[in-house]
């Protein structure tokens, strides 16, 4: 294959490639797009947030057409949305489209943690790289500041006096940062002297796993910003009512403090693509989808916008199909589901270190994975197109074979070489994607109606999308569900948090796992954001650091250049 000899050749990091890349001033990528320098706030020369006037003058434009990138299950072998969906924008602008990519931003506690940075791979990559992975804009700043301004105010109310009559053992608003600790995750505050106030079990979050950041990539604009922080139910009374944010006047404060944040990033592709950057909440705990803001600002200005949901398809796409579509009245006109030939034999029960061989027996068996989740895609009336991303230790007959297995099943199928190719390696992809858009209506539909009850809710996403025989429920969870009921906020959807690594909430269960139930050990309201978390198995709201986290490998040299981040 052309793509191992030139991976062969190059073995270069990404970090590396990225800092050999000649950059455009943002300002001279922006003004392919019609974007004049006033209509940015520059962050530096590759850096800059869109003003609040630019964003306004857009709404008279027509849309482009909306893709989203997705991927079976991760695995340890990986699988590639980032890098496929920054490939495949390069490959359209390539074809004389104009294309403009919707991201996420990366975490610290990811980039530190077990996976270094996310800001695509080989020759499909967002710059500045650096930049991007560590504090980017601050946006990620503005939101832990946020958050805990409102936690700060939250204990500050109680020592003062308490008028709001809150009851100390049912505080649920919890602090954040942006950071992997799992010592954080249980805590107790307010020990010393009476003044160092009300002692409390505490906890923290990650700041990608909290509401402001859910808020912030689901508003629609700082009025709306506004009404969703005062909806935050921060604890409830001695009676049970909730408590809010706007009760404890912290709305306009904690604003202020986004006023920033809420606006889109523009940086660029290796290749000089627009990219707006914007938001990351996790997937497997918050609806793990860029800002709603971004998204709309990309289908203004590009013929395709290409965006893409957290971990697999079962995550990540379930929530923005039933969550930010719903919200903002977006209808996707594609869907690109990424998986790689190691990633399924993986699935058919391949270590990690023999992935290398060719092994059809167990990609056979690791299909199924794949398989799932074009049926739970197709459930949402969206087109398919299923893509390989490609590795120097494929071969012909595999990928053959899945190509076969996914035509088979409607779906249109195209190899992606973009790791090592760039733009030009994601062509094949780019021409079946415009195929498909133009040759396949979407009519896309949510999986379950608003006024569904959120047992149903639950029972149909555990059933339809992870294959689950039904559910289990906690009686925490069960009295969760009745006070929903009660508050009326039944007609919110629902947020599934679950593990990425399974479609059961059983992590070491692979391909697709049949005779089992979700368990659902409590249920939460984000009233701000406008849904209900459901919390399944073990999955953690503050991750840890692994025995060698990435973190050992990043430095700093003398000169000034981050090295190993990734």
């Amino acid at each position: 294959m052309i793509y191992a000899k030139e991976r062969k050749r190059n073995m270069k990091t990404d970090i590396q490639i990225a800092q050999e890349a000649t950059m455009l001033p943002i300002k001279d990528v922006a003004a392919n797009y019609g974007i004049t320098e006033d209509d940015l706030e520059l962050y530096g020369k590759y850096k800059a947030k869109f003003s609040d006037e630019f964003m306004n003058s857009l709404d008279e434009k027509p849309d482009g057409k909306l893709v989203l990138m997705t991927a079976i299950n991760p695995t340890p072998a990986g699988e590639g949305k980032t890098t496929t969906s920054i490939g495949l924008a390069q490959a359209f602008e390539k074809l004389g489209k104009k294309s403009v990519l919707a991201l996420r931003e990366p975490s610290l506690g990811p980039c530190f943690g077990i996976k270094g940075g996310a800001a695509g791979g080989g020759y499909s990559q967002v710059v500045p790289m650096e930049d991007l992975n560590l504090h980017f804009t601050g946006d990620f700043h503005a939101i832990t500041s946020a958050n805990n301004l409102l936690a700060a105010l939250l204990d500050n109310h109680i020592q003062q006096g308490n008028e709001l009559r809150i009851d100390t053992r049912q505080v649920i608003w919890k602090r954040c940062m942006d950071m992997n600790d799992r010592a954080l995750r249980n805590i107790v505050i307010g020990l010393g002297r009476k003044v160092d106030g009300y002692v409390r079990e505490d906890h923290f979050v990650i700041t990608v796993a909290t509401e402001i950041m859910a808020i912030l990539c689901l508003a629609e604009d700082i009025k709306d910003l506004k009404a969703r922080l005062a909806k935050i139910i921060v604890a409830y009374d001695v009676d049970g009512n909730p408590v809010t944010a706007g009760q404890l006047n912290a709305v306009g404060s904690m604003a202020a403090l986004l006023k920033d944040a809420i606006k889109p990033n523009m940086v660029q592709t290796l290749e000089h693509t627009g990219a707006i950057v914007h938001g990351g909440p996790f997937a497997n705990i918050a609806h793990g989808c860029n800002s709603v803001r971004a998204t709309k600002m990309a289908l203004k200005l590009s013929d395709i916008a290409i965006t893409e949901a957290g971990f697999g398809a079962d995550l990540g796409a379930e929530k923005f199909m039933d969550i930010k579509c719903r919200m903002a009245g977006l209808k996707p006109d594609a869907v690109v589901l990424v998986a790689t030939v190691r990633a399924l034999k993986y699935n058919g029960g391949v270590p990690k270190t023999e992935l290398v061989a060719e092994n059809l027996d167990a990609l056979k068996k690791g299909i199924c994975n794949l398989e799932k989740h074009i049926e739970n895609l197709q459930k949402f009336g969206v087109p398919i197109v299923v893509t390989l991303n490609a590795f120097e230790t494929d071969t012909e007959k595999e990928h053959e074979f899945i190509r076969q297995f996914c035509e088979e099943r409607g779906c249109e199928f195209a190899l992606s070489e973009v790791w090592a190719k760039g733009g030009e390696g994601g062509i094949a992809l780019a021409e079946k994607v415009m195929e498909t858009i133009e040759t396949k209506p979407s009519n896309y539909a949510p999986l379950y109606p608003d006024d569904m009850p959120i047992k149903e809710k639950i029972e149909t996403i555990a059933k339809e999308i992870y294959g689950a025989d039904g559910v289990t429920y906690s009686p925490e969870a069960e009295k969760a569900i009745a006070n929903v009921n009660k508050l009326g906020y039944s007609d919110y959807p629902v947020c599934m948090a679950k593990t990425q690594f399974s479609l059961s909430d059983d992590r070491s269960k692979l391909g697709r796992p049949t005779g089992f139930k979700i368990n659902i050990r409590d249920v939460y309201i984000s009233a701000g954001a406008g849904f209900v978390v459901a919390l399944t198995g073990n999955v953690m709201t503050m991750p840890g650091l692994s025995k060698k986290p990435a973190a050992y490998e990043i430095n700093l040299t003398d000169d000034g250049k981050i090295q190993g981040l990734f």
